[in-house]
């Protein structure tokens, strides 16, 4: 069992991984592209708010990744476009926001249909199938979970549960690793991302062999990496 960790925001995070964990990577959560007219179908009045719940996002959705939106809305960076998220939902203080950039990408948004943000809070079922290789990749069959704003935790069978169930463990933030410990993943709140954890040090041919987009975490990296 491996306990929720509290990064700290301002240290670089290789130091504060626990039980021997020796290389972190920044995994980005796709935005989601549902199919035209969709929202259309939901939409009842002007001001109401349409997001695809779990079932519409892993049934209809498409995945489209960080780079793409990068390239078609003027934002030059991972660590602009992270930005540009995190002001248009009030997750940075007032001296970090970025108005510039969130207007940026709500421009672009605005201009292809049925586009939503990514997942904010828990890790996006866009990448969970791949995160369960990675967990099993060394013969795993049971994983442990823990989440702190409730202090719950518990265990599952691989083959017993679904992507779409995994997400549906906590509505908010929560770490999983196999059972030996050998990698973990965690969901970060209002930051669009999911760390990974792996005690090999080679987790960049790890990230590169399931087709990840993420942010290799050297030793200058912390979580406020984007400021």
């Amino acid at each position: 069992m491996l306990d929720y960790i509290r990064l700290d925001w301002d240290l670089p995070i290789l130091p504060q991984l626990p039980n021997g964990f020796k290389s972190a990577a920044i995994l980005f959560h796709p935005f989601i592209q549902m199919p035209y007219g969709w929202e259309k179908t939901k939409r009842e009045n002007p001001y109401q708010h349409i997001y695809p719940s779990d079932e519409e996002m892993i049934n209809l959705g498409e995945p489209i990744s960080w780079i793409e939106v990068m390239s078609k809305s003027g934002l030059k960076s991972y660590k602009e476009l992270s930005l540009a998220l995190q002001t248009s939902t009030g997750a940075l203080g007032y001296k970090y926001e970025r108005e510039d950039l969130a207007n940026l990408l709500n421009s672009y948004l605005e201009t292809i249909p049925d586009l939503y943000y990514p997942d904010s809070d828990c890790s996006s079922l866009f990448i969970i199938d791949s995160l369960l290789k990675v967990l099993c990749s060394k013969g795993a069959n049971t994983l442990y979970f823990s989440e702190p704003i409730h202090d719950t935790n518990g265990s599952f069978k691989v083959i017993d549960i679904s992507p779409l169930e995994i997400a549906n463990l906590s509505p908010n933030e929560s770490i999983i690793t196999d059972e030996n410990m050998d990698f973990a993943f965690m969901g970060i709140y209002d930051s669009f991302i999911t760390l990974l954890l792996a005690k090999d040090t080679n987790i960049e041919d790890i990230i590169k062999s399931h087709n990840l987009e993420a942010l290799i975490c050297d030793k200058e990296v912390s979580p406020s990496w984007f400021l």
